[in-house]
């Protein structure tokens, strides 16, 4: 991981963990080292699963703030759980319906000094700038497009940070200063590889050897982010995902081609037929067809990331809303030199990746279009009005890492949003 994602990562780790230790557990420790125990003993817990639900009457899409513990129930693979807290959010302000039962959850989390004036708590967003996956050409747009979420979507009273996975570094600590982000806006940059720079670079059988690295660097930082989230409980976090998306096998064509100039064809030919008559034979050949069978199949391992990624989420009751700040997109500029075919591939598996991330963890992805004002306004919608339930698994297959979630209302003419899987800890030694 870069030196600039362990910053990233450290900075919301202590403005986000749980506050425990001191001298206190310091002399503790020492004085357990001082005399080990002669039996070991083992403790295990189960984590307090939390989930966010938006329900809506059915005939007029609006919000219902009345619901009682007890009119919303939580199956797990089908098995109906109790219910330990419910926590209703309305117009950003919180009210605690049911209180967590046994075990008890830990310690609050450490808030920054300044709080609301009205000490209302507000909602907690967390901005990532995926600058390693966002165009430099597209750097007016992006700061245009994060001016509209600042205007539109954070308000007084809410609580976010930001982070960013490449050169912008990026890491500001949660906060409710407005100003914050202001100036954040100002340092981003888009610093995306070209696609000639991805055709041009190294290869290996998994593909664009940069590429991927990029891209773990990414997912890697935002993974220890949802991890540090866990700790804030009973509420929801909103993620707001700044990024084009991502492909692991894009320009299938044009690095087929490049390959073809590297094994003899001269780089001063103007003569595209000969040049595509050259990666024909490149493309007949068997050790070539490995190779590319298996940077396709690596190309799987993308959907393995955005699982893995979305799970994290999910134990930490986030939900993603990824925004492609391309906006709409039609054919390749002139001046990118790929062949249409290959732009289309590339534009379609990078939009999917973003769906698919904010369908796994209950959001929704603002791409391929330029109406950014309306898709907020649904968002500012969605993060102000929710219930979140709490409970402690009583699923008996502990050793089952993904689990089918289910939350039914037993009122009439009721409709549910909630996110449909979940992934909860182990519990821990």
């Amino acid at each position: 991981m870069s030196t600039v994602a362990s910053r990233l990562i450290l900075s919301l780790t202590i403005a986000l963990l749980i506050g425990a230790g001191g001298p206190e557990s310091t002399q503790n420790a020492h004085a357990q080292q001082a005399n080990p125990p002669q039996t070991p003993t083992f403790r295990g817990s189960i984590d307090l699963v939390t989930t966010d639900v938006i329900p809506r009457d059915s005939r007029t899409n609006q919000f219902i703030a009345n619901l009682k513990p007890g009119e919303l129930n939580v199956y797990e693979d089908g098995i109906k759980q109790q219910v330990v807290s419910f926590v209703l959010t309305h117009g950003g302000k919180v009210y605690n319906l049911l209180s967590l039962a046994s075990p008890p959850s830990q310690a609050g989390i450490i808030l920054p000094q300044r709080r609301p004036s009205n000490d209302v708590a507000g909602r907690i967003f967390l901005i990532v700038i995926d600058d390693f996956h966002l165009q430099a050409r597209d750097t007016p747009r992006i700061r245009d497009w994060m001016k509209r979420i600042l205007r539109s979507l954070i308000h007084d009273g809410d609580m976010f940070g930001i982070v960013s996975t490449g050169h912008s570094s990026i890491s500001e600590q949660p906060t409710y200063d407005r100003q914050v982000l202001n100036a954040a806006i100002e340092r981003v940059s888009g610093g995306a590889l070209t696609p000639r720079e991805i055709i041009q670079g190294m290869q290996t059988s998994q593909g664009p050897v940069e590429l991927r690295h990029r891209a773990q660097v990414a997912f890697a930082t935002v993974y220890e982010l949802m991890r540090n989230l866990e700790k804030v409980q009973s509420r929801r976090k909103t993620v707001i995902y700044i990024s084009s998306g991502y492909d692991f096998d894009p320009f299938a064509e044009g690095r087929l081609e490049e390959q073809a100039k590297r094994q003899g064809i001269s780089d001063t030919t103007n003569e595209r037929g000969d040049l595509q008559a050259a990666a024909e034979r490149l493309r007949a050949d068997p050790s070539y067809r490995d190779q590319r069978s298996t940077q396709e199949l690596s190309a799987t391992d993308l959907i393995g990331e955005l699982y893995d990624l979305a799970k994290a989420a999910n134990r930490a009751n986030a939900t993603f809303y990824p925004i492609d700040p391309t906006g709409l997109v039609a054919g390749p500029d002139i001046d990118l030199d790929v062949t249409t075919s290959d732009w289309n591939s590339f534009t379609r598996a990078r939009q999917n990746s973003l769906r698919t991330l904010a369908e796994l963890t209950g959001g929704f992805a603002i791409v391929n279009t330029n109406e950014i004002d309306k898709l907020l306004k649904r968002i500012d919608n969605d993060t102000s009005d929710y219930y979140v339930l709490g409970y402690y698994s009583s699923n008996p297959d502990a050793a089952r890492r993904t689990r089918r979630l289910e939350v039914r209302t037993t009122r009439p003419g009721v409709s549910i949003l909630a996110r449909e899987a979940i992934s909860p800890r182990p519990g821990r030694p």
